[in-house]
């Protein structure tokens, strides 16, 4: 089992206790040959959407020392103990995806000084990913066009939906319109890589009102989509309209009629499947820090909340942005907790995460309960038996949409 391990609030783990600023050894070991990304959480929210759970603050929910006009020196802080910890020899970052909340609600010149200190620490590829999330009323013209000058290459909108009213039950701000207007903006301004989110089956949401928002993306200049069905999160207001009877919960076989929709005329339009939520048009357009995730590789999370993981050793944030900040002002770790996983921990995880990806994960990363398992599944239909033959799971199309059920099934 994974070793819990508790990080005090001070400078580092006590000696002997492994934590990120103190690697034991075993995560220094390919450290700089293992593929390395950067995730930078920025906490902000204009509003809060009623379906959402992440670690995200509103104006009202924010106390002292929690400012946005501080962010970007509080981030690039917890950058410079991120350099300290791995050097002296820096693994290289081949990728940084800037995620929220809604990070351009910063100015796009604190992301610019952010994506700047990157450079300065770290040794960088030539080839760097560099993403940024962003909602489609907060961007424009102007600001994309500073991100792409600032080294952005990728950025990812949330649409969600095109319809008026499946928006305002996701609490969504924006105008239907306005995600595929960003994308010709963002295309405008030279991002190279163009996605747009959708989310589907919200309560109310009709047969046309998915094609037209499948519709609207696929006229849009993208070579990516992410779709996710709704998921009713406990604690969301969401959840609470759904509980009040107000609204109804969404319903598994509308789920599964719109993913196989959106698949189709994704894969009509270009856009092929590459992991389970997630199409491009190619496998240069694919989001390579996702991939780097998806790989178990190793990652740096910047941010209140943000989780991490090298080499084996995982840890995560304290959450609240002003407890954070008060962490790194007073020279602390912001690591509130950490594991250290062992070899049948990263070995499930490879599965868990390995099964969603269109290549699937050989059979030898299965245990000889799960191998048997995988053959029951081909017999089922979940499991491509040509795939299974040559020594490999692979969801067949039916078994994409009972992915969650196939992984549980073949790791139990």
């Amino acid at each position: 089992m994974n070793t819990v391990l508790p990080l005090l609030a001070a400078p580092g783990p006590p000696p002997g206790n492994p934590g990120p600023d103190r690697l034991p050894e075993s995560a220094r070991e390919g450290l700089a040959t293992t593929p390395f990304g950067l995730y930078v959480h920025v906490p902000f929210c204009a509003t809060r959407c009623g379906y959402c759970d992440f670690n995200t603050y509103t104006s009202d929910e924010l106390g002292p020392g929690a400012n946005r006009s501080e962010y970007a020196g509080t981030a690039i802080a917890e950058l410079r103990r991120a350099a300290r910890t791995l050097g002296p020899d820096l693994p290289t970052v081949s990728t940084v995806f800037v995620g929220g909340g809604t990070p351009t609600l910063l100015p796009a010149d604190d992301l610019a000084a952010v994506l700047g200190a990157v450079g300065e620490l770290f040794p960088v590829a030539d080839d760097v990913e560099v993403t940024t999330e962003a909602n489609p009323e907060s961007v424009g013209p102007a600001s994309l066009a500073r991100l792409r000058e600032a080294g952005f290459t990728r950025i990812s909108l949330g649409m969600q939906s095109a319809a008026e009213h499946v928006l305002a039950v996701l609490d969504r701000v924006h105008t239907p319109g306005r995600a595929v207007e960003a994308a010709h903006e963002a295309r405008a301004a030279g991002f190279e890589h163009v996605n747009l989110d959708l989310i589907y089956g919200a309560p109310g949401e009709s047969d046309a009102d998915w094609q037209a928002s499948l519709d609207a993306v696929l006229a849009a200049p993208v070579d990516h989509v992410s779709a996710y069905a709704l998921i009713v999160e406990a604690g969301t207001r969401l959840a609470r309209r759904i509980a009040r009877g107000e609204l109804p919960m969404p319903d598994d076989d509308v789920l599964a009629d719109r993913y196989e929709q959106a698949d189709a005329a994704f894969g009509t339009a270009g856009l092929d499947w590459y992991e389970v939520s997630n199409w491009a048009t190619g496998p240069g357009a694919r989001c390579r820090h996702n991939e780097l995730y998806w790989a178990g590789a190793n990652w740096w999370g910047i941010g209140p909340g943000a989780h991490s993981h090298v080499g084996g050793l995982r840890w995560w944030n304290v959450k609240h942005p002003a407890a954070y900040a008060e962490r790194l002002a007073r020279g602390e770790s912001p690591a509130q907790d950490a594991e250290l996983l062992d070899d049948a921990d990263r070995a499930l995880e490879a599965v868990m995460l390995g099964l969603r990806l269109r290549d699937g994960l050989p059979l030898t990363a299965l245990s000889d309960a799960g191998r048997a398992r995988a053959a029951r599944a081909v017999t089922g239909g979940l499991l491509d038996p040509a795939a299974h033959a040559g020594g490999r799971a692979v969801l067949t199309d039916r078994g994409r949409l009972l992915a969650d059920a196939v992984v549980r099934d073949l790791t139990d």
